[in-house]
């Protein structure tokens, strides 16, 4: 008996999937076990079944097995020192300003050429750098370790799905060959008649997949108004580049003899332009998923092969992962893939009635019923990947969508097509800056419809799919007082209540600090974390928690002015207004943080121990030093005290006892002195430091001091985010990357202690 090529597809898919939540990636043993048995269930073929389980497993083992070839690699190059490796540069240099950070391809190792290859980045820059040039390298690497706390941004699940899992530090660079690649030379000869353009980040963005020009705001004003996907080369744009070919040839046909005329050519026309389009946006992986999708469908048109959209759907999901296991871990893949699926289940579960198609009038209708379509299915991976939804993501595709899709892309199209009449291109590129200039013009308005959702909302974002299938089966009509319960049911649910009576975590915010302790739906925040030219801790960690866990800031403690304990506060006042904030700094609008204040907050007891005076400028000695307890559990939150202000807080010994230490200045030499520890006495001890900083804190003298005063150690440069809950007579502590979410993907990756 013989299973269809569905079943197949369905048992690859189904096999691979487990790569996304296993723990920890299987054994040598156990692979060879799985083997023995898909062996074993191959000798009975001739139940489907067999087949089925067969089929499943290999997927499963070729899943695990391209991960644990990409770990070799990585374990490969980090150890062992400096490595010779031959790359090719990979990103872009525009008309203007240089490569903030440079993307390159390694191909050899040591004279050995690595398969598949890896990339990583680096901050290198060359005054003839361009893509597609060759180098000789001598680089250090260092695994990507990115910081990991809920509701945040997973920088390693990112890093492995698109196989950039290092960075690199260039020591020597020999250019084996310094000519610049076509597609470098073709968009930086475009990119001079954009310089003066408005809209030129969203120009390159739509012609060439460049989107190093997007700032924050820009970024962020896309992904708020539901238009983000505009603005990469993916499904869309190669379809409509494939399309806009297909026309052109069909147009042409009209000027030959019948003979001549065949439905294939204007097919293999379209798909040579959806090529090339994807060879101009750099290969990237949207495009690279679009165009295997659209290959396989013109296969299938040129066999005359007959199947459902769905089989064509599940065909192009597991012909992706069979290319690249690791996009299963891709995000961009399964929000690529959803939006397929949603499109074929609306039309098929909620299509327009017919005399609504067939007069082409109707077409805007057509336009609002794809749209709704659309913006009521896509909601659990808006909720899920950008923690929010948008109200105004109707009328924002409604206006952005047709305007891009039909005005824009030709203009841009045409623009590259007649590059060798340099009047006419520079012409078609000021109409396509004028129509994305319209497409952007109400969005400022329409941002202010986000909402930002937190987890305990999640299942609010399968309502779209729920009232599809009500409509289809019109339960709404026969069942109405049970759709009515289902409707109540997920927008009353709440997950069931935590039994703690409070909480503190120590969000993992690189080298920084901030500290949230959290009850009864509220939080005080101590130190806000660091900030950068471009971002900061509290913009990219510290809201995205509190928003994901759905609680807001009654007050704000800083310890002190270094900026990697303030560089938030700003950002969180704007955020959260009516909180209070309490710094050692003499500052009219904050209230102080000295020693010998003491106050109630829901319930915990707040005292200050240390500095005894405010300072116009608080160094590390100056820290604010909290104790806070429950009259049975405490913790002691010391900012950055070296052992000056350690010896000081000596004199009021019968205060410092806590349950829980908040290690000084990120476990510096110059802190933790044993006359403190002993006096603390803590049962556990938590540091805040990133995995790869200059002052290579935590000390290892430091750790093991700890361990000599019987204290366990915790850090988030090894467990992430670190949770620890308050029960009535006990308390824990949890590690986000082995309690809260054990990933593989999320392990510390490369040789323990390279680079610490």
């Amino acid at each position: 008996m013989r299973i269809s090529v569905d079943f197949v597809a369905i048992a690859l898919v189904m096999g691979m999937l487990p790569t996304l939540f296993l723990p920890q990636l299987p054994s040598v043993s156990l692979l060879v076990g799985v083997v023995i048995v898909i062996l074993l269930l191959w000798r009975q073929r001739q139940r489907g079944w067999c087949q089925f389980l067969g089929w499943l497993l290999l997927g499963f083992i070729f899943a695990v097995g391209s991960a644990s070839v990409l770990l070799q690699q990585l374990t490969m190059l980090v150890s062992g020192g400096d490595k010779n490796v031959v790359v090719s540069v990979q990103s872009i240099r525009l008309a203007e300003g240089e490569m903030p950070s440079t993307l390159f391809r390694i191909e050899q190792v040591n004279g050995h050429w690595l398969v598949p290859a890896l990339t990583f980045t680096a901050n290198w820059q060359s005054e003839t750098l361009c893509a597609g040039q060759r180098w000789l390298m001598n680089v250090r690497f260092r695994p990507v370790h990115a910081s990991l706390n809920e509701g945040g941004f997973d920088g390693q699940r990112w890093a492995i799905a698109n196989r950039q899992p290092l960075r690199g530090f260039i020591r020597t660079a020999d250019v084996l060959n310094e000519e610049c690649a076509l597609r470098q030379k073709i968009i930086h000869h475009m990119d001079k008649q954009l310089i003066q353009m408005p809209q030129r980040p969203f120009l390159l963005a739509l012609a060439f997949g460049e989107r190093t020009l997007f700032d924050s705001e820009k970024r962020e004003l896309l992904i708020k108004t539901g238009i983000a996907h505009l603005m990469a080369i993916s499904g869309l744009h190669i379809s409509l580049a494939a399309a806009f070919a297909w026309w052109i040839a069909r147009g042409v046909q009209y000027l030959l003899p019948a003979r001549y005329i065949s439905y294939r050519l204007p097919l293999l026309v379209s798909w040579l332009m959806a090529l090339c389009y994807v060879w101009l946006a750099g290969g990237q992986p949207p495009a690279m998923r679009a165009v295997v999708a659209l290959s396989l469908w013109f296969a299938l048109r040129f066999r005359g092969v007959s199947c459902s959209p769905w089989q064509i759907w599940l065909w192009c999901i597991t012909l992706l992962l069979l290319c690249d296991p690791m996009s299963v871990l891709s995000d961009s893949f399964w929000l690529s893939a959803l939006a397929v699926a949603a499109l074929v289940f609306w039309f098929e579960w909620a299509p327009l009635p017919a005399r609504f198609t067939s007069f082409w009038g109707w077409a805007p209708l057509g336009w609002l019923h794809i749209q709704l379509g659309m913006t009521l299915l896509l909601m659990p991976l808006q909720f899920g990947l950008f923690h929010g939804v948008t109200w105004t993501s109707l009328p924002a595709n409604l206006w952005a969508v047709p305007i891009i899709s039909l005005l824009s892309v030709p203009m841009i199209l045409l623009a590259l097509m007649l590059f060798f009449i340099p009047t006419l291109s520079r012409w078609c590129w000021q109409l396509a800056d004028l129509t994305v200039d319209w497409a952007l013009w109400p969005l400022p308005w329409l941002e202010k419809g986000w909402l930002q959702m937190g987890s305990m909302l999640l299942q609010f974002s399968v309502l779209g799919w729920l009232m599809v299938v009500c409509w289809r089966f019109h339960w709404w009509r026969s069942f109405p007082a049970g759709c009515a319960v289902v409707l109540i049911c997920c927008l009353l649910w709440r997950d069931r209540q935590q039994e703690y009576l409070w909480r503190v975590d120590i969000l993992d915010v690189g080298h920084g600090l901030a500290v949230v302790i959290e009850r009864q739906g509220k939080a005080v925040i101590f130190d806000t974390g660091n900030r950068w030219q471009t971002s900061s801790a509290a913009e990219r960690m510290i809201l995205p928690f509190l928003h994901w866990r759905q609680i807001s800031l009654e007050g704000i403690l800083i310890s002190h002015s270094h900026l990697d304990h303030i560089g938030g506060l700003e950002l969180l006042e704007t955020a959260f207004p009516q909180a209070t904030v309490r710094t050692p700094l003499i500052n009219a609008r904050h209230q102080p943080c000295q020693q010998g204040q003491h106050w109630v907050w829901r319930g915990l007891n707040f005292k200050v121990l240390w500095p005894p005076e405010l300072k116009d400028h608080a160094d590390n000695d100056d820290s604010c030093v909290v104790r806070i307890d429950d009259g049975k559990f405490s913790i002691l939150l010391t900012g950055d005290i070296e052992r000056r202000a350690e010896q000081a807080l000596l004199r009021q010994r019968h205060a410092l006892p806590s349950t829980i230490l908040q290690v000084p200045h990120h476990g510096s030499k110059t802190s933790s002195s044993p006359p403190f520890l002993r006096a603390v006495a803590p049962e556990l001890a938590v540091a805040s430091a990133s995995r790869y900083n200059v002052w290579r804190l935590p000390a290892g003298k430091i750790i093991k001091r700890y361990a000599e005063n019987h204290i366990i150690w915790r850090d988030t440069a090894h467990s992430g985010q670190l949770s620890v809950l308050f029960f009535d007579n006990n308390w824990q502590v949890k590690g986000y990357r082995e309690q809260l979410n054990p990933r593989w993907y999320h392990q510390r990756f490369g040789v323990e202690g390279d680079n610490e």
